[in-house]
């Protein structure tokens, strides 16, 4: 068990699994800071100097200016400001994942058409590149349509 372990975590899908979930924790980092420290901001600055991240409904009695004063009277509060804050978020992860796949998808297209198209094949029995249409082999004179069906 310990041996099939080892192999499924040395598996480049899973080591490339790792590294993108690194990749993500960092990047959901900057969108973080991008969404809170410079779009939210300007958004509320927009709106009327709104900050979203102190919008809240007091669930007690009282009137609290922030969300803190509220928890320290022991009110609970429903915090809908930090929602939507997490809402501008996702918003805009998922416009820039968007973006990358797209580019990623363009560039994939732009190799793909770069290939030559195949028009050779191996040959079963001696290893060497034949034609696509060849029946028989012009190194060995093997018949390829025989062994193509064996192997089927």
């Amino acid at each position: 068990m310990l041996k099939e372990f080892k192999e499924f975590a040395l598996k480049g899908n899973v080591i490339d699994l790792a590294v993108g979930v690194v990749i993500g924790a960092a990047f959901g980092k900057i969108v973080s800071s991008l969404v809170n420290d410079l779009i939210t901001p300007t958004i509320g600055l927009l709106l009327g100097k709104v900050d979203f991240s102190n919008l809240f409904i007091a669930l007690g009695d009282g009137t609290f200016k922030t969300i803190e004063e509220a928890n320290k009277a022991g009110v609970a509060t429903i915090n809908y400001g930090l929602f939507l804050n997490s809402v501008i978020d996702f918003l805009i992860i998922a416009f820039a994942i968007f973006i990358f796949i797209k580019q990623l998808n363009r560039f994939k297209k732009k190799q793909e058409e770069a290939k030559p198209p195949v028009t050779t094949k191996e040959c079963p029995f001696c290893i060497t590149q034949i034609s696509l249409q060849a029946t028989r082999c012009p190194n060995c004179t093997s018949v390829l349509d025989a062994k193509e069906k064996e192997l089927a």
